[in-house]
């Protein structure tokens, strides 16, 4: 049968597991869309299938044995999302079939990730803390399926904000210019036009779905919209 890669560090994404006032602490993890690529990769389009059982609570991921001349199969059950149920179930089930047939199973091994708040960039939100900031693996190793070295980067800052193991990284400002990727176009509702990031007044570039989020509006907008308030009071003087 066949042998699955080790993920790449493009391939592992971050998410905020808890947050408090002393900082946050982060999960590793994989998307449908991972598990598709490397089963593609490895055994061929044409070579596996899935299938989804109990309202996609369920989901049986089957490779093709040429030498067997029959499929494989190794099934999981998986959680709803806090969005999107059913789909987020079935993508849940489907995700932990792959780790059976051994595809991201390294990240069972992670350590604990804790950044702290001091870098990072944390605020409360109805008596809660939380943060906006985003994380992204820089560099991974892994041996025998275990990670032995880990490093993150606070991508709103370019911080290296925490480093395990066997990895070159320090921590630190190691690319305070890197620009905001972006998935998508985020236009303004007010005006139409693309926003792009905004430099803060701690030289941070803030992402356009950030500023959108705060203010729903660009900051051309906002200022606009100040001025003609400002405009308005001044009248009201007079």
């Amino acid at each position: 049968m066949c042998k699955f890669r080790d993920l790449t560090a493009e391939e592992i994404e971050c998410r905020v597991a808890t947050c408090n006032q002393k900082g946050v602490s982060l999960l590793l993890y994989k998307d449908a869309r991972c598990d598709m690529n490397i089963l593609d990769e490895t055994v061929g389009s044409m070579n596996w299938q899935r299938k989804h059982t109990r309202d996609n609570a369920n989901c049986t991921v089957e490779i093709w044995d040429a030498d067997k001349k029959q499929w494989i199969s190794k099934e999981d059950t998986g959680t709803e999302s806090y969005t999107e149920k059913e789909k987020g179930q079935a993508s849940d089930s489907f995700k932990r079939a792959c780790f059976n047939w051994g595809i991201g199973r390294e990240l069972y091994t992670a350590p604990f990730i804790w950044v702290n708040a001091s870098d990072c960039n944390m605020m409360q939100n109805n008596g809660k803390w939380t943060t906006y900031d985003r994380f992204e693996v820089v560099d991974i190793k892994i041996k025998n399926k275990h990670i032995t070295g880990l490093s993150i980067r606070n991508n709103k800052t370019g911080n290296i904000v925490y480093v395990y193991g066997n990895t070159s990284a320090k921590k630190g400002n190691t690319n305070a210019d890197k620009p905001i990727v972006q998935d998508k176009e985020v236009k303004c509702p007010k005006c139409g036009k693309v926003m792009a990031p905004t430099k803060a007044k701690d030289g941070n570039l803030v992402p356009p779905e950030d500023i959108l989020k705060n203010f729903g509006m660009c900051i051309a907008c906002c200022k606009k919209e100040q001025e003609l308030k400002n405009q308005l009071v001044e009248a009201a003087k007079a």
